[in-house]
């Protein structure tokens, strides 16, 4: 079996917690602006000491509202300040934030309150009040609810009493390494959700080893614009290690404005899915070809991955970089223009983001650094290095981290960011921890003699076709959604003689293509369309390059509708989930095999 242990792990002292490490920036630097909040046409800051006040009278309204040490309080929101302010006033009171996606199922809300024994909750405004109210009948224990548009979070500010306040800091003293820190639930591709128990020692451990790695990253000064769900056990760390380090979080009010309000805050380094870069490479390459530009960008695309190449390998032709130097006004101005023009680093996680994005992006002047991770090893296990990035791979673990790759392929982790186990699920947690303590991911991968680990599938995603090949779909699906048109797809065919995929259309991309070519802007009118079919077929061409004959997509269906998580075939990282677009589109899959 192949191990590897990274080296340089900062040992963590027994006062060291997500809260004492905020309170000692807030002494030191109380007028750094530690927030940022949206208010028209520009973002205000928030200062450190103006937070620390916030959320320690936050924290007292708690108290005095009868939260006790070790009670569960549920966050029910989008990603804004006030996601934040809630948390760190529920970690100051000693209890323990439980994050729901305001993304959520009524059956999902009711099940991760009902389940984690919530004694609060916080919802972001009446809608999603109205959701909980739908279903507060049968949470008797969830006693108050705090609405947060509507006055929640003043609400408990004006309940602070001076008793109240003066348990705070016996609160804050007696957080220990062993208590939990959070409650995440699993975003749920199959089945029901469970409870991630996250303890401090688990979320201050992985801090630490991130932000001494990361350093360029968290950097006292820094900006970085939040636009995933804090929800997300990703952007919790990402949170708190701003929050600790002085980098300003600003807060995004929604993807719709993200374009707008990246340019506005102008941050210096962002995190994000897969997805997000895609988006940001294919909308540029469809803006090229509406303008007549398109040939150019192809072009200026190939120099940035030839450039990048180059630069790694340890020398850059003449030739390569005077083409750069060109297309860097023409070119790659405009994309990082996307971002805000300031951005120097990208976090990418969740899925494998490809090796082209990958070498594109650094030709273009922004580094991503592609990481791997799960809830259960609170998210930031793997990341590539600044100094130190092999595109391609998710990095090396964190330091003081071990990784083993089974015998079957499988993914084994040890560290101090694995999680205790899940909820009140003993059976769960005993089906992902060996005898000898190793975790088990369910993805498989490969590590290098460096280290370095690349993902190749989930194993429980292994497709077993009729003729006994086993095949990963990540390898086809990651090739196959780089095609501009495609937004999402998913690779079928378990028990079945072959490979197929179902594909859905980016609606951002369409139109420009429809115009193109005289089509109809309803995709629905055009599924068999020849022209449609040949540029899907195109992808699915490339994606079959990666892999061998057996493995290749042999058919596709074009779907009418695109994969949403309103619709529920997303989840709220942007995760397809296969049980569901396995049962909806039912009938179409069987089509494609049909003698």
């Amino acid at each position: 079996m192949q191990k590897y242990t990274s080296p340089g792990e900062t040992k963590i002292a027994s006062t060291d917690n997500a809260v004492s490490a905020f309170i000692s920036r807030a002494e030191t630097h109380p007028d750094s602006p530690a927030l940022a909040f949206r208010d028209g046409d520009g973002f205000v800051n928030v200062s450190t000491k103006e937070m620390l006040e916030k959320v320690e009278t936050l924290a007292a309204g708690l108290i005095a509202e009868g939260l006790e040490r070790g009670d569960r309080v549920a966050i029910y929101s989008a990603t804004r300040m006030e996601f934040t302010l809630a948390q760190y006033a529920v970690w100051m009171a000693g209890g323990v934030p439980v994050t729901v996606y305001e993304t959520s199922s009524v059956d999902q809300l009711k099940w991760i309150v009902s389940d984690s024994g919530s004694k609060m909750i916080f919802c972001e405004n009446d809608a999603l009040k109205a959701t909980f109210d739908s279903v507060a009948g049968d949470l008797p224990g969830c006693q108050s609810v705090y609405v947060i548009d509507s006055g929640g979070l003043d609400t408990l500010s004006a309940a602070a009493g001076g008793e109240a306040r003066e348990q705070v800091a016996g609160r804050i003293a007696g957080i220990s390494h062993d208590d939990l820190a959070l409650l995440i639930y699993t975003s749920g591709t199959t089945g029901m959700p469970k409870g991630c128990m996250l303890t401090h020692y688990n979320f201050i451990w992985d801090l630490r080893q991130v932000v001494q790695e990361l350093h360029d990253l968290f950097a006292d000064g820094n900006s970085n614009l939040m636009f995933l769900p804090l929800a997300h056990s990703f952007a919790q760390v990402v949170q708190v290690g701003c929050v600790t380090t002085g980098v300003t979080i600003g807060y995004s009010t929604g993807t719709a404005q993200l374009v707008e309000e990246l340019e506005m805050f102008k941050p210096r380094w962002v995190f994000s899915v897969p997805r997000v870069f895609e988006k940001v490479f294919n909308s540029a390459k469809a803006k090229a070809d509406a303008d007549g530009k398109g040939a150019i960008f192809d072009v200026a695309a190939k120099v940035a991955i030839a450039y990048a190449k180059q630069e790694q390998q340890g020398s850059v032709k003449l030739t390569t970089r005077l083409a750069h130097g060109l297309f860097d006004k023409l070119v790659y101005g405009k994309v990082r223009h996307v971002f805000g023009g300031r951005l120097v680093y990208a976090v990418s996680g969740g899925a494998a983001l490809g090796k082209r994005l990958g070498y594109f992006y650094k030709g273009i002047g922004v580094t991503v650094l592609e990481g791997y991770g799960l809830t259960e090893t609170t998210a930031a296990t793997f990341f590539n290095r600044p100094d130190d990035a092999r595109i391609g791979t998710v990095g090396r673990p964190a330091s003081g981290g071990s990784v083993a790759i089974a015998d079957d392929g499988e993914v084994l982790i040890k560290g101090g960011c694995v999680f205790r186990g899940y909820w009140k699920n003993e059976r769960a947690t005993a089906e992902v921890f060996d005898d000898d303590g190793w975790f088990h991911s369910g993805d498989i991968g490969e590590i290098d003699s460096d280290g370095y680990l690349s993902i190749t599938g989930r194993k429980k995603e292994l497709i077993v076709t009729a003729g006994g090949k086993n095949v990963a779909p990540a390898v086809l699906e990651d090739r196959m959604r780089a095609h501009p048109l495609i937004s999402q797809c998913m690779v079928v065919g378990d028990g079945q003689p072959f490979i197929s995929a179902l594909v859905t259309i980016d609606p951002d991309v369409y139109p420009v293509w429809a115009a193109e070519h005289d089509k109809s802007l309803n995709v629905m009118e055009v599924l068999d369309d020849e022209d449609l079919r040949a540029e899907i077929q195109s992808a699915i061409d490339d994606a079959n390059k990666a892999v061998s004959k057996a493995e290749s997509v042999r058919t596709f269906r074009i779907l009418p509708d695109d994969f949403t998580i309103e619709g529920g075939e997303l989840t709220p990282t942007l995760k397809v989930k296969r049980g569901v677009v396995n049962e909806k589109y039912a009938d179409v899959i069987e089509s494609m095999y049909v003698k």
